[in-house]
């Protein structure tokens, strides 16, 4: 165990290349998710060196939105960057890792898999991750603004329910989706 948090350590130390920088962490939120689905996040982004950060965000949402649509979910999702300038500024391009849990239903959303929301609710679970890019402008000497597109894999294990609040199991599955596992619009601000 000791030798192993030494080495991770070592190769934190040596990609970063131990430099701290003006710019060396930024607090930010996925406006696209508080949007889409009402979900409260946050996400924190650390350089390493010039070229590398690695941002770790994760989104909850406990809400019940009326007696028949359910969104409840939690996701973890950190993301290594390359930047093809600096830090911070311009053009990126990432990999990235996501986890979560779900329990949905209600939802009236007519495109391909996400129209069975209307009849049934979906319990379960998320790992996947994908490849993404994105660009980020600077506003001020503190803020930033960001957008962010990833595509990937996702498997995900569910439990099928008649409705958001009935309560008999009608069974057990899985499936493998490829397509968007990233979409953000964030607003960053950096602590010195």
């Amino acid at each position: 165990m000791n030798k192993t948090l030494f080495s991770l350590l070592l190769s934190l130390f040596i990609i970063g290349g131990g430099v701290a920088r003006a710019q060396s962490a930024g607090v930010k939120t996925n406006l696209a998710h508080w949007a889409a689905a009402g979900t409260p996040n946050i996400g924190i982004e650390f350089s390493f060196n010039r070229k590398y950060t690695l941002e770790i965000g994760g989104g909850y949402n406990p809400f019940n939105f009326s007696d028949t649509k359910k969104a409840k979910h939690w996701i973890v999702m950190p993301e290594l960057r390359y930047w093809l300038c600096e830090s911070f500024n311009g053009h990126f391009f990432g990999v990235h890792a996501l986890a979560g849990e779900y329990n949905m239903g209600g939802w009236d959303i007519p495109i391909g898999r996400l129209s069975k929301l209307k009849d049934y609710r979906y319990e379960g679970f998320a790992y996947g991750g994908g490849l993404s890019y994105g660009y980020q402008w600077i506003l001020s000497p503190r803020w930033n603004f960001e957008l962010n597109l990833g595509a990937g894999y996702v498997y995900l294990t569910y439990d099928k329910y008649p409705c958001v609040k009935c309560g008999s199991k009608i069974g057990s599955n899985h499936k493998h989706y490829f397509g968007v596992t990233k979409a953000a619009v964030s607003l960053i601000y950096f602590m010195k």
